[in-house]
Protein backbone atom coordinates (compact mmCIF):
# COMPACT_ATOMS: atom_id res chain seq x y z
CA UNK A 1 0.00 0.00 0.00
CA UNK A 2 2.70 2.49 0.72
CA UNK A 3 4.76 1.36 -2.02
CA UNK A 4 1.39 2.63 -4.39
CA UNK A 5 1.31 5.57 -2.33
CA UNK A 6 4.79 6.04 -2.92
CA UNK A 7 4.99 5.70 -6.83
CA UNK A 8 1.56 7.82 -7.24
CA UNK A 9 3.66 11.09 -5.19
CA UNK A 10 6.37 10.32 -7.33
CA UNK A 11 4.76 10.60 -10.52
CA UNK A 12 2.64 13.67 -9.15
CA UNK A 13 6.25 15.14 -8.40
CA UNK A 14 7.54 14.47 -11.67
CA UNK A 15 4.70 16.25 -13.37
CA UNK A 16 5.22 19.02 -11.13
CA UNK A 17 8.20 19.70 -12.11
CA UNK A 18 7.62 18.94 -15.98
CA UNK A 19 4.87 21.77 -15.64
CA UNK A 20 6.74 24.14 -13.82
CA UNK A 21 9.98 23.57 -16.88
CA UNK A 22 6.96 24.24 -19.47
CA UNK A 23 5.42 27.60 -17.72
CA UNK A 24 9.89 28.39 -17.14
CA UNK A 25 9.83 27.70 -21.11
CA UNK A 26 6.96 29.49 -22.36
CA UNK A 27 5.99 32.04 -20.18
CA UNK A 28 6.16 35.67 -21.04
CA UNK A 29 5.17 39.22 -19.56
CA UNK A 30 1.94 39.28 -21.68
CA UNK A 31 -1.40 39.98 -19.53
CA UNK A 32 -3.22 36.29 -19.34
CA UNK A 33 -6.09 37.97 -20.67
CA UNK A 34 -4.13 38.28 -24.32
CA UNK A 35 -4.71 34.63 -24.23
CA UNK A 36 -8.26 35.24 -25.31
CA UNK A 37 -7.10 37.70 -28.14
CA UNK A 38 -8.61 37.09 -31.81
CA UNK A 39 -5.81 37.46 -34.76
CA UNK A 40 -6.73 40.17 -35.94
CA UNK A 41 -5.98 41.67 -32.31
CA UNK A 42 -2.94 39.82 -31.73
CA UNK A 43 -2.05 41.58 -34.97
CA UNK A 44 -2.92 45.26 -34.23
CA UNK A 45 -0.90 45.32 -31.32
CA UNK A 46 1.82 43.92 -33.33
CA UNK A 47 1.13 46.25 -35.59
CA UNK A 48 0.47 49.31 -33.61
CA UNK A 49 3.93 48.57 -31.28
CA UNK A 50 6.21 48.82 -33.67
CA UNK A 51 4.96 51.40 -35.41
CA UNK A 52 4.82 53.84 -32.61
CA UNK A 53 8.10 51.98 -30.77
CA UNK A 54 10.79 54.27 -30.01
CA UNK A 55 13.02 52.67 -32.49
CA UNK A 56 11.11 54.91 -35.38
CA UNK A 57 11.41 57.97 -32.81
CA UNK A 58 7.47 59.50 -34.07
CA UNK A 59 7.76 58.73 -37.49
CA UNK A 60 8.45 62.48 -38.67
CA UNK A 61 8.17 63.40 -42.29
CA UNK A 62 11.59 62.49 -44.15
CA UNK A 63 13.26 60.71 -41.04
CA UNK A 64 14.62 57.13 -41.00
CA UNK A 65 11.34 56.64 -38.59
CA UNK A 66 8.92 57.18 -41.66
CA UNK A 67 10.96 55.06 -43.85
CA UNK A 68 10.70 52.31 -41.75
CA UNK A 69 6.99 52.89 -41.16
CA UNK A 70 6.77 52.60 -45.34
CA UNK A 71 9.17 49.58 -45.29
CA UNK A 72 7.33 47.56 -42.37
CA UNK A 73 3.89 48.84 -43.92
CA UNK A 74 5.18 47.24 -47.31
CA UNK A 75 5.99 43.99 -45.90
CA UNK A 76 2.99 43.59 -44.18
CA UNK A 77 0.92 44.49 -47.42
CA UNK A 78 3.05 42.17 -49.34
CA UNK A 79 2.86 39.42 -47.24
CA UNK A 80 -0.83 39.15 -47.20
CA UNK A 81 -1.15 39.03 -51.39
CA UNK A 82 -1.83 42.53 -52.01
CA UNK A 83 -0.45 43.85 -55.41
CA UNK A 84 2.58 46.29 -54.47
CA UNK A 85 2.83 49.74 -57.16
CA UNK A 86 5.95 50.69 -55.57
CA UNK A 87 9.69 49.57 -54.47
CA UNK A 88 9.93 47.50 -51.10
CA UNK A 89 11.12 51.20 -49.37
CA UNK A 90 7.77 53.02 -51.11
CA UNK A 91 7.52 55.71 -53.77
CA UNK A 92 10.10 58.60 -52.72
CA UNK A 93 9.09 62.31 -53.35
CA UNK A 94 10.64 65.42 -52.55
CA UNK A 95 9.36 68.40 -50.76
CA UNK A 96 10.91 71.63 -50.60
CA UNK A 97 11.88 73.30 -47.44
CA UNK A 98 11.59 77.00 -46.73
CA UNK A 99 15.94 76.87 -45.99
CA UNK A 100 16.22 75.76 -49.52
CA UNK A 101 16.87 71.74 -48.40
CA UNK A 102 15.14 69.57 -50.16
CA UNK A 103 12.79 66.73 -47.15
CA UNK A 104 12.54 63.23 -48.58
CA UNK A 105 9.62 61.26 -48.04
CA UNK A 106 7.50 58.22 -49.55
CA UNK A 107 4.29 56.88 -49.92
CA UNK A 108 3.41 52.96 -50.50
CA UNK A 109 0.98 51.70 -52.17
CA UNK A 110 -0.75 48.48 -53.38
CA UNK A 111 -4.29 47.10 -54.68
CA UNK A 112 -7.17 44.40 -54.81
CA UNK A 113 -8.27 43.57 -58.20
CA UNK A 114 -11.62 43.85 -58.82
CA UNK A 115 -13.68 41.10 -60.47
CA UNK A 116 -16.30 42.83 -62.58
CA UNK A 117 -15.26 43.39 -66.54
CA UNK A 118 -16.58 46.95 -66.54
CA UNK A 119 -15.59 48.42 -63.06
CA UNK A 120 -12.42 46.69 -62.12
CA UNK A 121 -10.36 49.29 -63.83
CA UNK A 122 -12.69 52.01 -62.07
CA UNK A 123 -10.77 52.68 -58.03
CA UNK A 124 -11.51 52.63 -54.52
CA UNK A 125 -8.50 54.54 -52.65
CA UNK A 126 -8.09 53.38 -48.63
CA UNK A 127 -5.40 55.54 -47.28
CA UNK A 128 -3.68 56.04 -43.39
CA UNK A 129 -1.24 59.15 -43.03
CA UNK A 130 2.54 57.36 -42.26
CA UNK A 131 3.81 59.79 -40.15
CA UNK A 132 3.72 61.43 -37.00
CA UNK A 133 5.28 64.40 -35.34
CA UNK A 134 8.75 63.07 -34.64
CA UNK A 135 10.93 64.19 -31.10
CA UNK A 136 10.75 67.22 -29.48
CA UNK A 137 14.29 68.27 -27.83
CA UNK A 138 14.06 69.24 -24.43
CA UNK A 139 16.38 70.09 -21.46
CA UNK A 140 15.13 68.82 -17.59
CA UNK A 141 17.67 69.26 -15.53
CA UNK A 142 20.26 70.51 -17.42
CA UNK A 143 20.55 67.50 -19.73
CA UNK A 144 19.40 67.47 -23.46
CA UNK A 145 16.40 64.86 -23.49
CA UNK A 146 14.39 64.07 -26.67
CA UNK A 147 10.46 63.79 -25.78
CA UNK A 148 9.22 61.11 -28.51
CA UNK A 149 5.31 61.32 -30.14
CA UNK A 150 4.71 57.38 -30.51
CA UNK A 151 1.44 58.32 -32.45
CA UNK A 152 -0.18 54.98 -31.16
CA UNK A 153 -3.41 56.16 -32.09
CA UNK A 154 -2.03 58.74 -34.44
CA UNK A 155 -1.39 57.13 -36.66
CA UNK A 156 -0.64 53.58 -36.21
CA UNK A 157 -3.78 52.74 -35.48
CA UNK A 158 -4.83 54.00 -38.46
CA UNK A 159 -2.20 51.65 -40.51
CA UNK A 160 -3.08 48.95 -38.46
CA UNK A 161 -6.57 48.86 -39.61
CA UNK A 162 -6.06 49.14 -43.32
CA UNK A 163 -3.41 46.38 -42.72
CA UNK A 164 -6.04 44.03 -41.92
CA UNK A 165 -8.63 45.38 -44.10
CA UNK A 166 -6.13 44.63 -47.08
CA UNK A 167 -6.04 40.97 -45.99
CA UNK A 168 -9.55 40.82 -45.58
CA UNK A 169 -10.21 41.95 -48.89
CA UNK A 170 -7.64 40.12 -50.05
CA UNK A 171 -9.36 37.38 -49.12
CA UNK A 172 -13.00 37.94 -50.49
CA UNK A 173 -11.64 39.94 -53.50
CA UNK A 174 -13.92 38.11 -55.50
CA UNK A 175 -16.66 39.59 -53.80
CA UNK A 176 -15.81 43.32 -55.04
CA UNK A 177 -16.37 45.22 -58.57
CA UNK A 178 -14.28 47.59 -58.45
CA UNK A 179 -10.41 47.65 -57.42
CA UNK A 180 -8.84 48.56 -53.87
CA UNK A 181 -5.88 50.79 -53.59
CA UNK A 182 -3.91 51.06 -50.55
CA UNK A 183 -2.06 54.12 -49.42
CA UNK A 184 0.29 54.89 -47.30
CA UNK A 185 0.80 58.74 -46.93
CA UNK A 186 4.02 59.66 -46.39
CA UNK A 187 4.27 63.77 -45.24
CA UNK A 188 0.84 64.00 -44.54
CA UNK A 189 1.17 66.23 -41.35
CA UNK A 190 3.34 68.67 -43.98
CA UNK A 191 -0.44 69.72 -45.50
CA UNK A 192 -1.22 66.25 -47.01
CA UNK A 193 1.93 66.38 -49.49
CA UNK A 194 2.21 62.56 -49.88
CA UNK A 195 -1.79 62.65 -51.04
CA UNK A 196 -1.42 65.60 -52.99
CA UNK A 197 1.63 63.80 -54.51
CA UNK A 198 -0.53 60.63 -55.37
CA UNK A 199 -3.31 62.34 -57.06
CA UNK A 200 -1.00 65.00 -59.17
CA UNK A 201 1.93 62.63 -59.72
CA UNK A 202 2.08 59.09 -59.28
CA UNK A 203 -2.08 58.63 -60.64
CA UNK A 204 -2.73 61.89 -62.26
CA UNK A 205 -3.43 59.92 -65.50
CA UNK A 206 -6.13 58.17 -64.10
CA UNK A 207 -7.75 60.28 -61.33
CA UNK A 208 -10.77 60.14 -62.86
CA UNK A 209 -10.72 56.38 -62.43
CA UNK A 210 -11.07 57.14 -58.43
CA UNK A 211 -15.17 57.05 -57.53
CA UNK A 212 -14.32 57.02 -53.85
CA UNK A 213 -11.83 57.14 -51.03
CA UNK A 214 -11.86 56.07 -47.52
CA UNK A 215 -9.47 57.83 -45.01
CA UNK A 216 -8.37 56.11 -41.95
CA UNK A 217 -6.94 58.23 -38.79
CA UNK A 218 -7.05 57.54 -35.36
CA UNK A 219 -8.83 54.87 -35.17
CA UNK A 220 -8.16 53.54 -31.33
CA UNK A 221 -10.05 55.31 -29.00
CA UNK A 222 -13.67 54.08 -30.29
CA UNK A 223 -15.01 53.25 -27.01
CA UNK A 224 -15.11 56.88 -26.83
CA UNK A 225 -16.81 57.81 -30.30
CA UNK A 226 -17.07 56.39 -33.64
CA UNK A 227 -17.32 59.01 -36.46
CA UNK A 228 -18.01 59.30 -40.11
CA UNK A 229 -17.13 62.98 -42.13
CA UNK A 230 -18.19 63.22 -45.74
CA UNK A 231 -18.35 66.97 -45.61
CA UNK A 232 -22.12 66.58 -46.05
CA UNK A 233 -22.17 64.64 -49.06
CA UNK A 234 -25.59 63.04 -49.82
CA UNK A 235 -24.79 60.50 -51.51
CA UNK A 236 -22.23 58.87 -48.76
CA UNK A 237 -24.37 59.95 -45.96
CA UNK A 238 -27.46 57.89 -47.78
CA UNK A 239 -25.10 54.55 -48.24
CA UNK A 240 -23.66 55.07 -44.54
CA UNK A 241 -27.30 55.01 -43.40
CA UNK A 242 -28.74 52.28 -45.42
CA UNK A 243 -25.75 50.17 -44.55
CA UNK A 244 -26.91 50.91 -40.81
CA UNK A 245 -30.25 48.70 -41.64
CA UNK A 246 -28.24 45.59 -41.58
CA UNK A 247 -26.39 44.19 -38.21
CA UNK A 248 -23.13 45.99 -37.73
CA UNK A 249 -20.90 45.90 -35.19
CA UNK A 250 -20.72 49.30 -34.92
CA UNK A 251 -21.90 52.37 -36.13
CA UNK A 252 -20.32 55.71 -36.88
CA UNK A 253 -21.98 58.95 -36.00
CA UNK A 254 -21.98 60.83 -38.93
CA UNK A 255 -20.60 64.77 -37.99
CA UNK A 256 -21.05 67.97 -40.13
CA UNK A 257 -17.68 69.27 -38.56
CA UNK A 258 -14.16 68.05 -39.73
CA UNK A 259 -12.97 66.31 -36.73
CA UNK A 260 -9.57 66.70 -37.63
CA UNK A 261 -7.74 68.15 -40.68
CA UNK A 262 -6.47 65.13 -42.58
CA UNK A 263 -5.64 63.23 -46.20
CA UNK A 264 -9.29 63.84 -47.37
CA UNK A 265 -8.79 66.93 -47.86
CA UNK A 266 -6.27 66.25 -50.92
CA UNK A 267 -8.90 64.18 -52.39
CA UNK A 268 -11.49 67.16 -51.68
CA UNK A 269 -9.28 69.40 -53.48
CA UNK A 270 -9.83 66.81 -56.68
CA UNK A 271 -13.87 66.46 -56.09
CA UNK A 272 -13.24 62.89 -55.39
CA UNK A 273 -15.74 61.72 -52.84
CA UNK A 274 -14.50 61.22 -49.31
CA UNK A 275 -15.04 59.52 -46.19
CA UNK A 276 -13.26 60.14 -43.11
CA UNK A 277 -13.43 57.27 -40.43
CA UNK A 278 -12.30 58.31 -37.09
CA UNK A 279 -12.69 58.30 -33.72
CA UNK A 280 -11.51 61.67 -33.28
CA UNK A 281 -9.28 63.74 -30.90
CA UNK A 282 -8.67 62.32 -27.55
CA UNK A 283 -6.71 63.76 -24.55
CA UNK A 284 -3.40 62.35 -25.86
CA UNK A 285 -3.41 63.38 -29.23
CA UNK A 286 -0.11 64.77 -30.07
CA UNK A 287 1.39 64.45 -26.71
CA UNK A 288 4.55 61.51 -25.97
CA UNK A 289 1.48 59.70 -24.04
CA UNK A 290 0.01 58.68 -26.85
CA UNK A 291 1.47 54.49 -26.71
CA UNK A 292 -0.06 51.41 -26.79
CA UNK A 293 -1.58 51.89 -23.43
CA UNK A 294 -4.45 53.78 -24.66
CA UNK A 295 -5.70 51.96 -27.30
CA UNK A 296 -9.04 50.06 -27.49
CA UNK A 297 -8.21 47.04 -29.10
CA UNK A 298 -11.36 45.62 -28.88
CA UNK A 299 -13.09 48.06 -30.34
CA UNK A 300 -10.47 48.77 -33.09
CA UNK A 301 -11.92 45.74 -34.40
CA UNK A 302 -15.19 46.60 -34.53
CA UNK A 303 -14.20 49.23 -36.43
CA UNK A 304 -12.82 47.22 -38.65
CA UNK A 305 -15.49 45.46 -39.50
CA UNK A 306 -17.88 48.22 -40.38
CA UNK A 307 -15.25 49.49 -42.45
CA UNK A 308 -14.71 46.65 -44.59
CA UNK A 309 -18.74 46.39 -45.04
CA UNK A 310 -18.47 50.03 -46.20
CA UNK A 311 -15.44 49.43 -48.29
CA UNK A 312 -17.84 46.76 -49.77
CA UNK A 313 -20.65 48.74 -50.36
CA UNK A 314 -18.62 51.26 -52.22
CA UNK A 315 -16.84 48.91 -54.35
CA UNK A 316 -19.52 46.69 -55.55
CA UNK A 317 -22.15 49.64 -55.84
CA UNK A 318 -23.98 50.27 -59.12
CA UNK A 319 -24.77 54.29 -58.29
CA UNK A 320 -22.36 56.94 -59.02
CA UNK A 321 -21.43 58.62 -55.92
CA UNK A 322 -21.56 62.29 -56.60
CA UNK A 323 -19.13 65.29 -55.20
CA UNK A 324 -21.69 67.70 -55.54
CA UNK A 325 -25.13 68.78 -57.45
CA UNK A 326 -23.61 72.22 -58.52
CA UNK A 327 -20.58 73.08 -61.15
CA UNK A 328 -18.04 75.33 -59.79
CA UNK A 329 -18.10 78.61 -61.68
CA UNK A 330 -15.31 79.57 -63.74
CA UNK A 331 -13.02 82.42 -62.90
CA UNK A 332 -12.09 85.16 -65.20
CA UNK A 333 -9.06 86.11 -67.14
CA UNK A 334 -7.82 88.09 -64.10
CA UNK A 335 -7.06 83.95 -62.51
CA UNK A 336 -4.70 83.45 -65.72
CA UNK A 337 -1.49 84.41 -63.84
CA UNK A 338 -2.30 82.54 -60.13
CA UNK A 339 -0.70 79.33 -58.90
CA UNK A 340 -3.05 76.82 -56.72
CA UNK A 341 -1.78 76.39 -53.48
CA UNK A 342 -0.32 72.94 -53.78
CA UNK A 343 1.68 73.81 -56.86
CA UNK A 344 3.67 77.03 -54.63
CA UNK A 345 7.29 75.12 -53.66
CA UNK A 346 6.99 77.46 -50.64
CA UNK A 347 3.33 77.49 -49.47
CA UNK A 348 1.65 80.73 -48.43
CA UNK A 349 1.53 81.20 -44.62
CA UNK A 350 -0.98 81.86 -41.81
CA UNK A 351 0.89 82.92 -38.75
CA UNK A 352 3.75 80.79 -39.31
CA UNK A 353 2.30 77.67 -40.67
CA UNK A 354 1.24 76.56 -43.83
CA UNK A 355 -1.51 74.50 -42.31
CA UNK A 356 -4.76 75.60 -43.53
CA UNK A 357 -6.48 74.47 -40.91
CA UNK A 358 -4.46 77.28 -38.70
CA UNK A 359 -6.52 79.73 -40.92
CA UNK A 360 -9.87 77.56 -40.50
CA UNK A 361 -8.90 77.38 -36.39
CA UNK A 362 -7.33 80.70 -35.36
CA UNK A 363 -9.29 83.10 -37.84
CA UNK A 364 -12.55 81.81 -39.57
CA UNK A 365 -14.00 80.20 -36.91
CA UNK A 366 -12.84 82.36 -33.82
CA UNK A 367 -14.92 85.76 -35.85
CA UNK A 368 -17.49 83.89 -37.56
CA UNK A 369 -20.72 85.00 -36.32
CA UNK A 370 -23.87 82.66 -37.59
CA UNK A 371 -26.92 84.75 -38.64
CA UNK A 372 -29.51 84.71 -36.17
CA UNK A 373 -32.17 84.51 -38.57
CA UNK A 374 -30.42 81.29 -40.20
CA UNK A 375 -30.58 79.78 -36.12
CA UNK A 376 -34.21 80.52 -35.80
CA UNK A 377 -34.66 78.58 -39.06
CA UNK A 378 -32.22 75.75 -38.56
CA UNK A 379 -30.71 76.78 -41.82
CA UNK A 380 -26.80 74.78 -41.62
CA UNK A 381 -24.21 73.65 -44.19
CA UNK A 382 -20.84 73.75 -45.33
CA UNK A 383 -19.87 76.96 -47.16
CA UNK A 384 -16.72 76.68 -50.02
CA UNK A 385 -14.75 79.45 -50.18
CA UNK A 386 -11.84 80.40 -53.12
CA UNK A 387 -9.84 83.68 -52.71
CA UNK A 388 -6.71 84.77 -53.67
CA UNK A 389 -3.26 85.40 -51.79
CA UNK A 390 -1.86 88.22 -53.69
CA UNK A 391 2.28 89.25 -53.61
CA UNK A 392 2.05 91.00 -50.84
CA UNK A 393 0.02 88.95 -48.32
CA UNK A 394 -3.22 90.52 -49.22
CA UNK A 395 -6.62 88.61 -49.33
CA UNK A 396 -8.67 89.04 -52.45
CA UNK A 397 -10.88 88.27 -55.16
CA UNK A 398 -12.88 85.94 -52.50
CA UNK A 399 -16.03 83.95 -53.80
CA UNK A 400 -18.63 81.18 -52.93
CA UNK A 401 -17.94 78.32 -54.94
CA UNK A 402 -20.74 76.21 -53.12
CA UNK A 403 -23.74 78.25 -51.69
CA UNK A 404 -25.85 76.81 -48.68
CA UNK A 405 -27.48 80.07 -48.05
CA UNK A 406 -26.88 83.53 -48.44
CA UNK A 407 -26.81 84.61 -45.16
CA UNK A 408 -24.15 81.76 -44.88
CA UNK A 409 -22.19 82.90 -47.42
CA UNK A 410 -22.12 86.51 -46.70
CA UNK A 411 -20.72 85.73 -43.46
CA UNK A 412 -18.44 83.63 -44.68
CA UNK A 413 -17.38 85.45 -47.04
CA UNK A 414 -16.86 88.38 -44.31
CA UNK A 415 -14.68 86.87 -42.37
CA UNK A 416 -12.29 85.60 -45.06
CA UNK A 417 -12.35 88.83 -46.62
CA UNK A 418 -11.42 90.22 -43.31
CA UNK A 419 -8.24 87.92 -42.94
CA UNK A 420 -4.78 89.35 -41.99
CA UNK A 421 -1.82 89.47 -44.25
CA UNK A 422 -0.22 85.98 -45.13
CA UNK A 423 2.88 85.47 -46.20
CA UNK A 424 2.47 84.64 -49.61
CA UNK A 425 3.34 81.40 -51.72
CA UNK A 426 6.50 81.25 -53.80
CA UNK A 427 7.61 79.44 -56.84
CA UNK A 428 11.42 79.14 -57.93
CA UNK A 429 12.04 81.93 -54.93
CA UNK A 430 9.23 84.68 -56.42
CA UNK A 431 6.67 85.27 -54.63
CA UNK A 432 3.21 84.40 -56.19
CA UNK A 433 -0.67 84.90 -56.00
CA UNK A 434 -2.29 81.99 -54.79
CA UNK A 435 -5.51 80.14 -54.85
CA UNK A 436 -6.74 78.95 -51.96
CA UNK A 437 -9.76 76.69 -51.34
CA UNK A 438 -11.68 76.31 -47.47
CA UNK A 439 -14.54 74.76 -46.13
CA UNK A 440 -16.35 76.70 -44.05
CA UNK A 441 -18.68 74.82 -41.91
CA UNK A 442 -22.10 76.43 -40.03
CA UNK A 443 -23.47 73.50 -37.79
CA UNK A 444 -26.39 73.40 -35.44
CA UNK A 445 -25.95 71.63 -32.33
CA UNK A 446 -29.31 71.54 -30.29
CA UNK A 447 -28.27 69.79 -27.45
CA UNK A 448 -25.34 71.65 -25.60
CA UNK A 449 -24.55 68.64 -24.09
CA UNK A 450 -23.41 66.20 -26.98
CA UNK A 451 -20.18 65.95 -28.32
CA UNK A 452 -19.42 68.02 -31.19
CA UNK A 453 -17.48 69.41 -33.73
CA UNK A 454 -19.17 72.89 -34.71
CA UNK A 455 -20.40 76.21 -34.05
CA UNK A 456 -22.67 75.97 -31.39
CA UNK A 457 -25.80 77.54 -30.57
Amino acid sequence: MRTGISKTFLVVAILALLCQSVSAQYRTDAAYSSLYDSETVKSFKEDVGFLSSALLEGRAPGSDGEKEAASYLYSRLKGYGVEMLCPPDGEVFGIARPDGDTLTSRNVAGFVQGCDKDLKDRYIVVGARLDNLGVNPMTVDGKAVEQIYYGANGNASGLAVMIELARMLQTNSLLLRRSVIFVGFGASTMTYSGAWYFLNRTFADDIDRIDAMVNLDMLGTADNGFYAYTASNADLNDLINELGRDLQPIMPEIVAEEPYPSDHRAFYAKEIPSVFMTSGRYPEHNTSKDTGSIIDYGMMEKALEYIYNLTVRLANTDDRISFRPEELVPRGPSYDDVVSYNDCDVKPMFLNSTDISQFLYRWVYQYLRYPQTAVEEGVQGRVVVDFIIEKDGRVTDARVIRSVDPRLDEEALRVVNASPKWRPGRVNGEKVRTSMTIPVEFVLEKKTEKRGFGIRR
